[in-house]
């Protein structure tokens, strides 16, 4: 049994996910495959257009086999948090065998070589690092720069250009594809990594191309039109009509910006200490943040108040979401350091099912089928991380239409989708 495992957003999931899907499952020669998935909030700081379970069904209806939630503590990070918690479940199951990523470059001997001079951290190329960060410029600029300037001056065995590098670093699935060969790396995996070069338009094309668009330019023209007849030829048929019935239910999709009157009640009642210890404010922003919160009532307003050529919007709505969520510094390094403690399954099919059965027997983690036997388990740090997804799910529906019956607890009420 080949499984590949995928690492995705799915927000929604379209025809370019679904080229990936398949070309992966062609070049790993692979027939069975697993999604980890990010929830209901996401990396770049913002909650999924749909819940969870729609984007697991979407998954399934298009051909995954298993999707495994990434929990909530990881899903609303960083590049490199990300990619840990998600490259760390896949291993932890102990029945994948690869893992496939999206990359704008599609070479996979360039990301190699970039992760290895970033989890070998050379002195020349911190050097370079530390005298970068104190320009005032944002880290990841100063990691680019850094990584050039250390390539330029100081690799010996450099078969590419640095116009190649500079453009690696900066698309957004290369940065990703480099984090996740870091965490492979980094816990001494076996899972053998591939890259897909991405079709079509670019990650942060923001106009409709054709039948394989960008996820941006999707959920623009979704909230610009709030119907989906313009986006329906880039997206496969199950995702449509799940996208449809979603619409049907809410009169709208998640998106920041219903959480505004939340988020400003959380910044203005919020002391200065408790904002410092939110992950990624440095010394002196949240001065910053208290600031803007209180000059400006409209979230866009905040953020721009706040931005600067350090803090990018990315960054911010990374650090509204942990207030809002309530992951705090401290808290996250502490569970950090244990890794993820569970699998949690959303979705399956006959397929998932035999995957499940095997990864049974290997897995160096618990498998939660059903949300409440979490409580059966004792450990306090699996308790402590999956209290994040119950939080996650309570607090994201209150970012859509109120009188639908919704009510708190949802995951324990909410079976995985299941397709046999």
């Amino acid at each position: 049994m080949k499984i590949v495992g995928l690492i995705t957003e799915y927000n929604p999931f379209h025809n370019g996910h679904l080229y990936h899907l398949e070309k992966s499952k062609e070049v790993t020669e692979c027939k069975y495959t697993v999604a980890v998935m990010s929830g209901n909030f996401l990396q770049r700081g913002e909650p999924s257009l749909v819940d969870k379970w729609s984007k697991a069904q979407m998954a399934i209806d298009n051909g995954i086999d298993l999707v495994i939630e990434l929990p909530a503590l990881y899903a609303c990070q960083s590049a490199e948090y990300f990619a840990f918690g998600a490259v760390s479940i896949l291993d932890s199951l102990g029945v994948v065998d690869s893992v496939s990523f999206g990359s704008e470059c599609g070479d996979l001997e360039i990301i190699h070589t970039i992760a290895d001079i970033l989890n070998r951290e050379p002195k020349e190329f911190v050097h370079y690092l530390k005298e970068l960060l104190n320009t005032g410029i944002t880290f990841p600029e100063a990691r680019t720069k850094a990584l050039i300037k250390y390539i330029k001056n100081d690799y010996q065995s450099k078969s590419f250009s640095i116009q190649s590098l500079n453009r690696i670093l900066s698309s957004p699935n290369n940065i990703l594809g480099i984090e996740y060969i870091k965490a492979i790396k980094k816990i001494n995996s076996n899972l053998k990594p591939f890259t897909i070069k991405r079709m079509g338009a670019d990650y942060n094309t923001k106009e409709i191309t054709g039948k394989i668009s960008s996820a941006t330019a999707i959920r623009k023209e979704i909230f610009s039109s709030n119907n989906l007849i313009n986006i329906k030829e880039t997206l496969p048929n199950s995702s449509y009509t799940i996208l449809k019935k979603f619409l049907d239910s809410y009169k709208s999709f998640n998106c920041i910006k219903n959480f505004n009157d939340i988020l400003i009640y959380i910044l203005r009642t919020s002391s200065p200490d408790s904002i410092k210890g939110v992950l990624d404010v440095d010394e002196g922003l949240e001065n910053r943040i208290i600031k803007c919160s209180n000059d400006f009532n409209s979230l866009f307003e905040i953020l721009d108040c706040i931005n600067t050529k350090r803090y990018t919007y990315t960054r911010l709505q990374r650090i509204f979401m942990h207030l809002l969520l309530g992951i705090f510094e401290k808290d996250f390094l502490q569970l950090h350091k244990k890794q993820p403690q569970y699998i949690r399954v959303l979705g399956f099919n006959e397929n998932g099912m035999k995957i499940l059965n095997n990864a049974k027997k290997t897995s160096k983690l618990p498998i939660i089928t059903k949300f409440s036997n979490y409580k059966k388990i004792k450990n306090e740090y699996l308790h402590k991380m999956i209290e994040f997804d119950k939080r996650a799910t309570d607090i994201y529906f209150l970012g859509l239409n109120k009188y639908n019956g919704n009510k708190a607890n949802l995951d324990f009420y909410t079976s995985p989708y299941v397709k046999l």
